[in-house]
């Protein structure tokens, strides 16, 4: 296991070097995570729930994330209600999202193998509706601009998520017993294989240790807040639910992922200030570092 968890920091390390000589820089990370995101990705959901029987139970682990994701989003409210608009707008986005299918996966698999990727799968459907819902009407609501919620809007991004529709539709064909070709699979295997070098070198690519002073306070008061929150309702529910163990440390493990990619999105979006935005990025790089430790000694220890 620890030979699996070096192999990933190299591979993580490799992107950051690559970005750092010039080889690749950060625009070129935006082409790889659509490669992912639209390719590779739907491809290892189709490959995974093809495979593997979804137990009843695991039905519940989207709706505990959506409620999960509720609750974050009102205490967030009244943590950071002393914060200015916009920073209190970013704080907003950041505290329900989850980064699943970029992050976790590579981790789950070298970790769990594909059974561990089906329960991750069921908490990513989940994440999906609180990120293009929650986080975006909060992102929207708290930029300069003001809220501009359209529900059409909103359920348009969802139909437009290609995982989350993968994610349904392979869902309800492994419900009703109903299995695609083994032509489609056999192919949607092969490109499935580039999905964890290429989520891998895309987060080292992303890494950024440069931040403004100014956010120091703000960064503290939310990864106390996000990390305490995970941690205290991850281990309740991990002892109180009476499901089978990869149910209770998905639900433990992915309530301390990092904090959903998509926020800097918004960001962009609803014409955030670039301060914004950079404190966006950095958040998004800190948590990933934290999230890389916390599934060391989860890997190690549990």
């Amino acid at each position: 296991m620890n030979q699996e968890f070096l192999y990933i920091i190299m591979i993580i390390a490799f992107g950051y070097l690559l970005k750092r000589f010039n080889i690749l820089q950060e625009k070129d990370g935006e082409v790889i995570s659509k490669i992912i995101f639209k390719i590779t990705l739907p491809a290892l959901v189709l490959v995974t729930f093809d495979s593997v029987k979804i137990e009843t139970s695991l039905i519940l682990l989207p709706v505990i994330v959506l409620v999960y994701g509720i609750i974050t989003a009102c205490l967030g409210l009244f943590v950071f209600k002393n914060e200015e608009r916009e920073l209190k707008g970013s704080l907003l986005m950041l505290s329900s999202g989850f980064n699943v299918g970029l992050f976790a996966f590579p981790l789950v698999y070298a970790i769990w193998g594909i059974d561990g990727l089906t329960y991750f799968s069921m908490f990513d459907v989940g994440a999906s509706f609180v990120v293009f819902g929650i986080c975006f009407i909060f992102g929207s609501y708290f930029s300069e601009e003001g809220l501009r919620l359209n529900p059409m809007e909103i359920l348009k991004k969802l139909g437009k998520s290609i995982p989350l529709m993968t994610y349904l539709i392979a869902s309800i064909l492994n419900l009703i017993h109903i299995q695609l070709p083994d032509i489609i699979i056999n192919v949607a295997s092969k490109i499935s294989g580039a999905n964890m070098p290429l989520s891998l070198l895309l987060l080292g690519l992303f890494l950024n240790f440069k931040f403004e002073k100014q956010f120091i306070k703000p960064m503290m008061k939310f990864l106390a807040f996000r990390y305490g929150l995970g941690l205290i309702v991850g281990l309740v529910l991990y002892f109180i639910l009476p499901f089978e163990i990869m149910f209770r440390y998905t639900i433990l493990i992915g309530l301390l992922l990092p904090v959903a990619a998509s926020a800097l999105t918004f960001a962009v979006e609803f014409k955030y200030s670039t301060n914004s935005t950079r404190f966006i990025a950095t958040m998004s790089n800190i948590t990933i570092l934290v999230s890389i430790v916390i599934l060391y000694i989860f890997a190690n220890f549990i």
